[in-house]
């Protein structure tokens, strides 16, 4: 990774310098260039499916505040590499790119997020905290330059499948999931990477960031997409020992028969597929947390 220094001289922090903007704009810049989205939407599921697999609400939220402060240093850890070609392609939604932030004020957020990242994952046990901080590490892996190559799905799939592993190592006597539920989660994080290409795959590809899914193109993309989230609700329904009820045989039908409609969508500039595969994706975590209860 850079130094700060090196960081401090390239563009996005001389357009930092030139307008000095105000400790609230630093803030909401800050929050902004952390990726609140997906950051929230990782941490909340994981803590509920900590609830729902028998932690204590202390416990509880304890893998919340790791998975959290992971998070948040991956998602500022992104913007910090990727801040001289957000500056290049103009960015106005990148925080590091209009200046709203400084590339010091990142860093030091990112080294600080996980510096309290590794106690805290720690303190659910050494098993589980190291599952989960190898599981950091894959993601900040990807950052630095995986995501440019066509090992690009390999951390999603180890960092999304080790978090069951991160929730049942941290319970009394330190269980492993069940083998369907790191599957279904490594595959969920495949799709979910395939997925969040499809928006932006001509820039990435401009900016010549060819990870898997940018290599197949937008019909590549799409169709790993819909392939890895149909196959992660297969695994999720049909993984679990015991019979298979009518309503999960049809949900797993209706995920089949999108995924193909995501495969077979016509080439042309469209946010449906990208749509259904976020439909696809909010199945598979509600499959996954109704099965909170049996992980181990």
């Amino acid at each position: 990774m850079r130094n700060v220094r090196s960081l401090e001289t390239s563009p996005a922090s001389i357009v930092a310098g030139a307008h000095r903007p105000g400790a609230g704009r630093v803030a909401v810049g800050l929050l902004l260039a952390a990726h609140p989205a997906p950051s929230a939407a990782v941490t909340a599921v994981i803590t509920a499916l900590a609830a729902t697999s028998g932690r204590t609400a202390a416990g509880t939220a304890l893998i919340g505040a790791a998975v959290l402060t992971g998070q948040l240093s991956v998602g500022w850890s992104n913007d910090l590499i990727d801040a001289d070609r957000d500056v290049a392609a103009a960015r106005h939604d990148k925080p590091l790119a209009t200046g709203a932030v400084s590339a010091r004020t990142v860093t030091v957020a990112a080294g600080c997020a996980l510096a309290a990242c590794v106690p805290l994952s720690l303190a659910n046990g050494w098993l589980a905290g190291g599952a989960h901080l190898v599981g950091v590490a894959a993601a900040w892996a990807y950052n630095l330059g995986v995501k440019r190559t066509v090992w690009s799905w390999l951390p999603y799939a180890l960092a999304f499948g080790l978090l069951p592993a991160f929730v049942t190592l941290s319970l009394p006597g330190a269980p492993w999931p069940r083998w369907w539920a790191s599957a279904g989660a490594a595959l969920l994080g495949v799709g979910a990477h395939a997925a969040n290409v499809l928006p932006d795959i001509d820039a990435d590809l401009a900016a010549d960031v060819r990870g898997l899914p940018q290599r197949g193109g937008h019909h590549g993309a799409r169709t790993l997409a819909a392939a890895a989230l149909a196959a992660g609700s297969a695994v999720l329904v049909l993984g679990p020992a015991g019979p298979v009820g009518l309503p999960a045989r049809a949900g797993l039908a209706a995920a089949c028969v999108l995924s193909l409609t995501v495969a077979l969508w016509p080439a042309g500039r469209t946010r449906a597929p990208f749509l259904i595969c976020l439909a696809l994706a909010a199945s598979d975590v509600a499959l996954l947390l109704l099965r909170g209860a049996r992980l181990a």
